[in-house]
């Protein structure tokens, strides 16, 4: 499909609006966000209950009629086979996909103010600093994440509280309408800001990522430059530079995530409904005191079989349209 879409950008005139072609580009983003979304969400919902305190998730309901409240944090986790039994079990193959909704609203917009921000301060850093530094990149990154998150914070909260809710076969769900009802009843607009401190601290993983990520994509680009006897095709990319790149993307992607990942557990601990979590470094000393430091890489092998491969066919796809726009 990318191949595809390769192709058919490649033959674009040079005549055409440049209106067109920063729609097309808008296009792209949007089908390949929605496209991911939807085929991951089943993972997305495990992960998310995965790092949830919920006591459903740790133990089952044999094990429930045996223990008391002293022993249950004992009890360990389920993996992600388990996580994904017990829902289908319990709740159905639907509860697989719940948050959805939120989630294809909020996938474009976050993803479009992501690269807009990102484009356009790299673009004004390098008038600064030294043109595509490693600087450039993790300012431009910080600024973007930055951005993007302050911006779309309630789409993702709606979602993850969706995604908590645990109700058995045929009992009625609750839809996002009622849930952003029930935040604002509960706890007003600062209600819909909760884990924002966590996420602003997952622009960390934003930045390693894109650091490593545009340091490989350089040495690959040097790379070729020195493999080409003709410096006339230098600059032209065929399909294998794109392959290069995703398979840059989702080696910067693995380190960034491994690094960073703690705050994923803690955002969704903060955004729990009725939480206990208070703030970011009281989520970060309460969990690992309770329940141990693994506890913090909850749902981390869910997370990467998610993420890696939308991470790399994403920034795959946005190096294909920023140069062919550039051309």
């Amino acid at each position: 499909m990318l191949i595809n879409t390769y192709t058919y950008l490649s033959h674009l005139s040079f005549d055409q609006c440049k209106c067109e072609r920063r729609l097309l580009k808008v296009f792209v983003f949007l089908c390949g966000g929605t496209v991911g979304a939807i085929l991951t969400c089943p993972l997305e919902v495990v992960k998310t209950r995965l790092q949830s305190s919920s006591i459903t998730l740790y133990i089952s309901e044999v094990q429930l009629s045996t223990v008391n409240g002293a022993s249950v944090a004992r009890v360990a986790p389920p993996g992600p086979l388990h996580c994904l039994k017990l829902i289908l079990e319990k709740e159905g193959p639907r509860s697989l996909f719940r948050g959805l909704g939120p989630n294809l609203v909020g996938v474009a917009p976050s993803r479009a103010i992501y690269f807009a921000a990102y484009s356009t301060a790299k673009e004004k850093l390098n008038g600064v600093l030294e043109p595509d530094s490693t600087q450039v990149h993790m300012v431009s990154a910080g600024m973007a994440g930055f951005t993007a998150i302050t911006a779309t914070n309630p789409i993702w909260l709606i979602k993850t509280r969706l995604q908590l809710e645990t109700r058995n076969r045929g009992e009625r769900r609750m839809n996002a309408f009622e849930c952003v009802r029930r935040v604002y009843q509960m706890d007003g607009l600062r209600g819909f800001y909760r884990g924002m401190s966590a996420s602003y601290a997952g622009i960390s993983e934003t930045v390693i990522h894109f650091v490593i990520y545009e340091s490989i994509k350089r040495k690959l680009l040097e790379s070729k430059a020195h493999a080409s006897m003709d410096e006339d095709d230098e600059s032209v990319r065929d399909a294998s530079d794109f392959v290069g790149m995703m398979l840059a993307a989702a080696t910067s992607k693995t380190c960034a995530t491994s690094i960073a990942y703690p705050h994923e557990v803690i955002r969704t601990r903060l955004r729990e409904e009725g939480s206990r979590y208070r703030s970011f470094f009281q989520t970060l000393l309460t969990v690992p005191r309770e329940e141990g430091y693994r506890a913090l890489y909850r749902g981390l092998t869910t997370h990467l079989v998610r993420q890696i491969p939308n991470t790399a066919i994403m920034m795959c796809t946005y190096e294909v349209v920023v140069y062919l726009l550039g051309r």
